[in-house]
C-alpha cells in the first residue's frame, strides 16, 4: 500500500474517489501533520500558513509525489524536490473560473466607479447621472500570461466586445513575446497581469513600465505582489500618472492599517479575494487527486504537474 498523508478537510470529497492501493492518512492541524509527513509516499500539506507545510515537506523523506492546490507554487523549495526525485502537481485551473470572474467584476467597478454608487447609497443619496462611464466595449486590453487564469479573462472579456492581445513565452499564433509587449503598452486601456511568480516575472512592472502607460489605463494584477515595483505603483497613482490600479495581491499581506495603498482613491484593492477555494473548486480538486491517484499508481502522467525548473 502507499500512504498518503491528505488534509481532513477533503476527506468527504476525496474518500469515495480514491483507488485501491493507496492507503490515506488524515491529518486535521499542523501538529498532526508534523507527526505523519515522515510517513508520506504521497503528500497533500496545504495550509494557509507555510512554515509547517515546508515544515512537512522537508521531514517527508519518503515522499514521491506532493500535491497542492494552490496555482503558485514559488513559496515551495522547488529545487529541493527536483534533487530529490520528488513530483509536484499544482491547483492550476481548479480556480480560473473564479479569479476571472472577479477580474472583469472589478474591471466593469473601475468602468462605472461603482464603489462611488456604494458609498452614494450608505448615505442615503439618489444620484442622478453614473458616476463612471467607460465601457468595457470596444476598449483594448493587454494580457499577460496565458495559464488557465489568463486564458479565462480573455474569453470573458472578449465576451464583453473588448479587443484582447496576449503576452505569452513564446510569440506567434496572435500572441506578443516576452520582448514584444513594452513598446505597445500605450496602446492599452487595461494591462491584466496573470503569471506565475518566477524570477523572470519578478518586478515585471517598474516605472518605466508604468511611465510608458496611457494616462487613463487601468493596471489590473492577479498574478503575485511581486510582479509590479510596489513603490513605483504608489507613485504613479498618487500623481494620477495611469487612472486606476486593482490589486488583488500586495506586500505585505495582510496589508497594514496606514499603507499608503488604502488612502488612494484610485487604488482598488481586493485583499487576494479571488483564488479562495468555492464549493465546485474544491470538488474539482479532490477530482484531479483522485485521477493523479490512479495515473501514480499505474506509472502515467500526472495532470497539472510542475515543471520545476520554470516553476509553474
Amino acid at each position: 500500500m502507499t500512504l498518503a498523508v491528505l488534509p481532513a478537510r477533503m476527506r468527504s470529497l476525496v474518500e469515495p474517489l480514491m483507488p485501491q492501493g493507496i492507503e490515506p492518512l488524515w491529518w486535521s492541524s499542523p501538529e498532526e501533520l508534523q507527526a505523519l509527513a515522515p510517513r508520506a509516499e504521497i503528500g497533500w500539506f496545504d495550509l494557509h500558513t507555510k512554515p509547517p507545510v515546508l515544515a512537512a515537506v522537508a521531514s517527508a523523506g519518503n515522499l514521491r509525489w506532493l500535491n497542492t492546490a494552490y496555482t503558485g507554487v514559488d513559496w515551495l523549495p522547488l529545487a529541493e524536490l527536483e534533487r530529490r526525485g520528488v513530483a509536484l502537481t499544482c491547483g492550476t485551473g481548479l480556480t480560473a473560473t473564479a479569479v476571472a470572474e472577479f477580474a472583469v467584476m472589478t474591471m466593469l467597478a473601475v468602468a462605472k466607479d461603482y464603489p462611488a454608487v456604494v458609498r452614494a447609497q450608505d448615505r442615503g443619496e439618489w444620484l442622478d447621472r453614473p458616476p463612471g462611464t467607460r465601457e468595457l466595449a470596444g476598449s483594448k486590453a493587454l494580457i499577460l500570461g496565458q495559464g488557465a487564469i489568463g486564458r479565462a479573462i480573455d474569453r470573458m472579456l472578449q465576451g464583453f466586445s473588448v479587443e484582447t492581445v496576449t503576452v505569452r513565452r513564446r510569440a506567434g499564433e496572435g500572441a506578443l513575446g516576452p520582448g514584444e509587449w513594452q513598446a505597445r503598452l500605450r496602446e492599452f486601456d487595461w494591462i491584466v497581469l496573470a503569471l506565475p511568480g518566477t524570477a523572470e516575472t519578478r518586478g515585471l512592472i517598474g516605472a518605466a513600465e508604468l511611465a510608458a502607460m496611457k494616462p487613463d489605463a487601468v493596471l489590473v494584477n492577479y498574478a503575485r505582489a511581486d510582479v509590479i515595483d510596489q513603490a513605483a505603483l504608489v507613485e504613479a497613482l498618487r500623481e494620477n500618472r495611469i487612472a486606476a490600479a486593482v490589486l488583488d495581491v500586495t506586500d505585505p499581506e495582510p496589508l497594514p492599517p496606514g499603507h499608503p495603498l488604502w488612502s488612494l482613491d484610485n487604488a482598488h484593492i481586493t485583499m487576494h479575494l479571488s483564488g479562495i477555494p468555492t464549493d465546485p473548486s474544491l470538488r474539482r480538486a479532490a477530482e484531479r487527486f483522485a485521477r493523479n491517484c490512479q495515473a501514480f499508481t499505474t506509472g502515467k502522467p500526472l495532470e497539472a504537474q510542475v515543471d520545476l525548473k520554470l516553476g509553474y
